[in-house]
């Protein structure tokens, strides 16, 4: 098993190490790039965001090289009781239509509800081909008579769920393929811990492999991006994977574990589909995209943008470590686990905000005056050391005469 988990990851990482510079040319050839047309983006200059298809290259690349592998080597059966061939047909078949609908995306731009078609016409190819959530007892709710039916629902809302949820967070360099490559190590030792089929371990550290591939490409400062084919193919394929990797023994497992370890992407969609609903006041509004996710408030709290990826990464690497205690330890250890992290968090923000009081510097958006708190505003009666949140809400400009709204974190 070790030395197909070692396969997987390195062939993966390799062919995506070397594709992903291919696929920044081919970005601008195509015009797969991202022009930062709003506030609401965080980067400044035209970014190439075509990285997508070198990470499923990768992936596809890895997966089938070892399939076949394994199959003459006759550890594992594609044609067994799980019927695995069928699934992973359906898997590549879901693949193929998020990511034709994605690349078009990607080059030309295309209405949020097409990109949602794309996807749940995926979503549907994939339970068809036997791909389901369906060791969840309805009984005491009454409904066995249309498990069936729920099993299929339950499954779709899932991977379309998932798939969203990683789309929405990319918005900083490195972070949905970062969060990615945590979530997906979390539910590998996850699988090799619960006894989980290969094929699982296999599809999952290939996964991994390619993104880790991507990163040096994409962390800050990022050469590209990964697009929304990208960000598209790791939600939709850790969805299917944590589906076909937790072990049909632990029931309630299939989905509280996953839940848990994909918790940080999956959060923010939810609160993001209830923030716009109740600002937009209608269904529609879920469409809309605004400024609101988790890393443009951390960002808006006067971390750096890298800071807020490396943030972002030990919540997500922290919902991970408690999924693992949860499974291996039980749930009081996986609590004291959380409270310890907790306490940590507190007592670091704590220190943040008071160096933050000393040493950040603001801007002046209309004529480049900087604010430092060090030396404050004398001819206004600012004395030194007033931290700008601290500031008289009529305080302005001293040269332009602007107000503090007008005032940006000084990079």
């Amino acid at each position: 098993m070790w030395g197909d988990i070692a396969i997987a990851f390195l062939l993966a990482f390799i062919v995506t190490f070397m594709a992903t510079p291919y696929t920044i040319k081919i970005a601008y050839k195509v015009g797969a790039v991202d022009i930062p047309k709003d506030q609401r983006r965080m980067h400044k200059k035209t970014m190439p965001k075509f990285g997508g298809p070198a990470v499923i290259l990768g992936f596809l690349i890895s997966i089938t090289y070892l399939i076949i592998v394994m199959s003459m080597e006759h550890t594992i059966n594609l044609f067994g009781s799980e019927n695995y061939g069928m699934k992973l047909l359906g898997m590549l078949l879901g693949i193929i239509v998020v990511s034709i609908v994605c690349i078009i995306d990607d080059i030309k731009t295309i209405k949020p509800i097409v990109k949602l078609a794309g996807q749940l016409v995926g979503a549907i190819i994939v339970v068809a081909f036997g791909v389901r959530i369906d060791d969840i007892d309805f009984s005491i709710f009454n409904l066995s008579q249309y498990a069936e039916i729920l099993y299929v629902i339950i499954t779709i809302l899932w991977i379309i769920g998932v798939t969203n949820a990683i789309n929405l967070i990319d918005g900083l360099d490195g972070l949905s393929s970062g969060i990615s490559v945590i979530s997906a190590i979390s539910l590998l030792i996850i699988f090799v811990l619960n006894g989980s089929p290969l094929i699982s371990i296999v599809l999952i550290t290939a996964l991994a492999g390619a993104l880790v591939g991507f990163l040096p490409f994409n962390f800050s400062p990022a050469k590209t991006f990964i697009g929304d084919t990208g960000s598209n193919f790791l939600g939709f394929s850790l969805s299917i994977i944590s589906i076909l990797g937790v072990a049909k023994t632990y029931t309630v497992a299939v989905i509280v574990l996953p839940l848990i370890v994909l918790g940080l992407p999956i959060f923010d969609t939810l609160w993001a589909i209830i923030r716009r609903i109740i600002k937009g006041k209608s269904i529609k509004a879920i469409f809309k995209a605004d400024k609101g996710h988790l890393h443009h408030r951390i960002v808006a709290k006067g971390f750096s943008q890298k800071q807020a990826v490396l943030i972002l990464y030990g919540i997500s690497a922290t919902f991970g470590i408690f999924a693992v205690i949860l499974l291996d330890s039980g749930i009081w250890k996986a609590l004291s686990f959380l409270l310890m992290v907790i306490v940590a968090i507190g007592i670091g923000y704590k220190n943040f905000q008071l160096e933050k009081s000393e040493t950040q510097r603001y801007e002046c958006v209309e004529c480049k005056y900087i604010y430092n708190p060090k030396f404050g505003n004398e001819k206004a009666g600012i004395k030194p050391g007033t931290a700008f949140e601290d500031l008289p809400e009529d305080w302005v400009c001293p040269v332009c005469g602007e107000g503090k709204d007008m005032f940006e974190i000084h990079q």
